[in-house]
């Protein structure tokens, strides 16, 4: 599936396809109506990368020419109105580490290294910072609290989701910003679906205890294989956390099942780009 495609789809009850210019971005329509705020899900299109990192990957750690991927930070710098020195980058281990991020860290990754490691979460209320963190099935997390009008961005793969990253994130966000659950909008991205997702008994079984009572478990197609549901498991635990059900958007758009518009690890055995999620608070509140 194409963004020209994609765009005839019924994701477009969730998503604005904002695809005037190269690269397409896709915008979710609550966080939309946020005016101090910007946000997108980047696709595949609209790059200048080559081969299997084609066309916009955004990560300068698996294998891809520097120079093009400098230049897909440049374009969607572009596209977003801001500038690539304003990009702040997560290092992403699968954990539940949670950074505040300050103007000290503007560019960190991207035109500068990490002052840090091991942060799959990022956190601010200072505009003009541009929480960035990248995904090719794992599951993005958008954070916007509309009344100390503070964000936060983060990864939560299986494994980040059985131990609860994004309450993680809300615990973060309310003990540096003062922010009540009950305010902040929330956005799960665009990520691996069910179907796809085939796990062992072992993933299964942390699953099980973490979610005694949420149905996040299917048989799978195969003896001692099961269909994980990282949607239903990140629904219910940002629920548990006190997330309102009317302020959280969850995508049904699958990294997996759409190949040629979304980079996925699983479809292409590893062999891919990253997408990536990306979150500013303007100032113009």
């Amino acid at each position: 599936m194409k963004i020209e495609d994609f765009k005839k789809k019924n994701e477009e009850q969730i998503f604005v396809i904002d695809g005037g210019e190269q690269p397409p971005l896709l915008k979710y329509k609550k966080l939309e109506e946020i005016p101090w705020i910007r946000h997108c899900f980047t696709t595949r299109e609209g790059g200048a990368s080559k081969g299997i990192f084609a066309e916009l990957n955004l990560s300068f750690t698996r294998g891809d020419e520097e120079a093009a991927v400098r230049e897909n930070y440049r374009r969607v710098a572009k596209r977003m109105g801001t500038e690539v020195s304003h990009f702040v980058c997560s290092d992403q281990t699968h954990t539940t580490n949670v950074r505040v991020v300050t103007q000290e860290d503007a560019g960190a990754g991207v035109v500068r290294e990490r002052g840090y490691t091991d942060v799959d979460g990022l956190i601010t209320n200072e505009p003009g910072l541009v929480l960035s963190t990248f995904y090719a099935d794992c599951v993005p997390l958008y954070f916007v609290d509309t009344k100390h009008h503070a964000i936060g961005l983060s990864h939560s793969g299986w494994r980040g989701t059985v131990n609860r990253m994004g309450a993680r994130m809300i615990e973060e966000m309310k003990h540096q910003f003062g922010s009540n659950p009950g305010d902040l909008l929330v956005a799960v991205g665009p990520s691996i679906c069910v179907d796809c997702y085939e796990v062992g008994e072992d993933v299964a079984g942390e699953f099980q205890k973490a979610f005694p009572d949420t149905v996040v478990l299917q048989k799978g197609k195969q003896e001692g294989k099961y269909q994980l549901d990282l949607w239903k498991a990140n629904e219910q635990l940002l629920l548990d956390a006190g997330i309102r059900k009317e302020h959280l958007e969850i995508t049904d758009l699958c990294t997996c099942c759409n190949p040629e518009l979304l980079f996925s690890h699983r479809a292409s055995h590893g062999q891919r780009g990253n997408l990536c999620a990306f979150l500013e608070l303007t100032g113009k509140h």
